[in-house]
């Protein structure tokens, strides 16, 4: 597999570029994350979502009911049933956003160099002068100068959606701003983002905290997105309250960059996160656009070689309405597959695009372009010498399977885990061939009944780049002896060529605990 590997820094026959790429079981070592909506909640349609590539579910609580989400959320279970594709569930909180109110959801005209009002009496009609809004600090936060920004941007990617304020003055609890772009607001709620401000308020809201104990613990979700984090202790709170909601102490916490303040505290937030989401909508508005690409590649930098998953947001706006990204959104998803993201979160594009399954079979065919050119090599000397020595036990044994399968081309790497931990270890030194993930289930109990681990586990690695979760048979427990172990492998190689990845004659490395050593092994196949 890895002859077929391409780099950039290597001369590339021009003719090359337009051979057929070559089918594959796994779409594409980088995992697409899909926000359910209006557009992607059938049976059939989140069928083919998963048939096109998505490996985890994202509900976002700005919007709709839980309700609404318990809907999209049985028939996605139905629909994983259908397709045998497994899901990881991500739920995603509303945390600090501001709102304009428009309760009439008559359509608002603004024209540019007029002024309009910012109101917290949310009992006030929304017109072309004044706009209510849900936060009465913003009075205090702001100053004359500052820019404020209000629109569906964030949603639709369509400039004429949104405006662009300057504060004149404040007037008690009033903000009035002269209006710098001529545009028309339509639906019920925009979004207000106050660039560069901070805003008192708590980034886990008492309303996020209420649907997290119920649907959250109902459904154990997988993930859980923290909106507006700002500084690691965010990170640390959430935590805190998951860990007391029975099962989701195993929820994973992803920190949402949105703004420059959870920039400047980058490096704490991502000491204390499972991973981290750039939200580039937001950023793009808080930043100044030249500064985006630097923070994305810094940030990717920084979560690759710390072993914690990636998510790049706002990559294919366009295919909300239309069937093929343009060229800049095409490249930019190479760009942060090559960069080293783990995922692609999808927003709009699925929540409430024309087209969510060619959305993300089209992603995923352009990340499996950008994987086959991606300098693995220089990559894994840069990780390498970044761990430094003495290695840790575990490290060494991931960066020595990753390095023994690229020597000997090996079709897979196939890791036993019970806590998922050694799989994230051999993905963080980004393997060219897939990581077949075996999670050995646990057996556990609460002194009033007894249990499995191992579900979660599974479906965490469905965000991380390269790593494919097989759960392995609860009567093969995790203290098991070589027989055991052989036979779990030998349903594993048997699910590698069921699934076409594995073919006779190719070789396999097999990372595994025996007694209490950790041992690296190659495999050569039969026919």
């Amino acid at each position: 597999m890895q002859s077929s590997h391409l780099l950039l820094e290597e001369p590339i026959r021009m003719a090359s570029i337009l051979e057929p790429s070559k089918a594959s079981f796994f779409p594409a070592m980088t995992k697409i994350v899909g926000t359910l909506g209006p557009r992607s909640r059938s049976v059939e349609v989140l069928s083919g979502c998963l048939k096109a590539g998505m490996s985890v579910a994202r509900f976002d609580f700005s919007w709709h009911d839980p309700e609404y989400h318990q809907e999209t959320l049985e028939n996605l279970k139905a629909a994983v049933k259908l397709t045998k594709k497994l899901c990881a569930v991500m739920l995603d909180t509303v945390g600090p956003e501001l709102q304009v109110v428009n309760k009439s959801e008559k359509a608002i005209s603004l024209e540019a160099d007029a002024t309009v009002i910012l109101t917290p009496d949310e009992g006030q009609e929304a017109s072309s002068n004044l706009l209510p809004i849900n936060f009465d600090g913003l009075s205090k936060a702001v100053k004359k100068g500052d820019t404020i920004f209000i629109g569906q941007y964030l949603f639709t990617g369509s400039e004429t959606t949104s405006v662009w304020l300057e504060v004149s003055e404040v007037q008690g609890n009033d903000v009035v701003c002269v209006i710098k772009n001529t545009a028309t607001l339509t639906g019920a709620l925009f979004t207000l983002h106050a660039s560069q401000i901070r805003i008192e308020l708590p980034t886990l809201s008492d309303k996020d905290k209420e649907v997290i104990s119920s649907w959250g613990v109902k459904n154990k979700i997988d993930f859980l997105s923290l909106s507006y984090t700002r500084h690691a202790e965010d990170v640390r709170h959430a935590r805190e309250f998951l860990s007391k909601q029975g099962d989701l102490y195993q929820t994973q916490v992803f920190a949402k960059i949105e703004n420059i303040e959870g920039l400047n505290h980058f490096d704490e937030i991502l000491q204390e996160a499972d991973g981290i989401i750039l939200s580039r909508g937001n950023l793009g508005i808080d930043l100044p656009p030249e500064k985006v690409f630097l923070f994305q590649k810094a940030a990717l930098y920084k979560c690759n070689v710390a072993g914690k998953p990636a998510v790049v947001t706002r990559v294919v706006d366009s295919m909300t309405d239309n069937l093929r990204p343009t060229r800049a959104e095409a490249t930019d998803v190479a760009n942060a597959v090559l960069d080293g993201s783990d995922a692609i979160l999808l927003g709009a594009e699925t929540l409430r695009g024309l087209y969510p399954v060619e959305t993300i079979s089209t992603v995923g065919k352009i990340c499996a372009e950008a994987e086959k050119v991606f300098n693995q090599d220089l990559y894994f000397k840069k990780t390498v010498k970044y761990v430094g020595e003495p290695m840790t036990h575990l490290e060494s044994i991931a960066s020595s399977a990753v390095r023994a399968a690229i020597k000997v081309k090996a079709s897979v790497i196939i890791c036993f885990t019970s806590s998922g931990r050694a799989a994230r270890l051999i993905a963080k030194y980004r393997p060219t061939m897939p990581v077949l993930s075996v999670v050995i289930p646990r057996l556990k109990t609460n002194q009033l009944k007894w249990s499995f681990s191992g579900a979660f586990e599974a479906r965490q690695s469905l965000i991380v780049r390269g790593l494919f979760p097989m759960l392995a048979d609860p009567r093969h427990p995790a203290e098991s002896t070589s027989a055991t172990n052989e036979s779990v492998l030998k349903v594993a190689l048997d699910h590698g060529k069921a699934s076409g990845v594995v073919k006779p004659h190719d070789r396999v490395v097999v990372c595994q605990k025996v007694g209490d050593a950790s041992v690296v092994k190659i495999i050569e196949l039969e026919d």
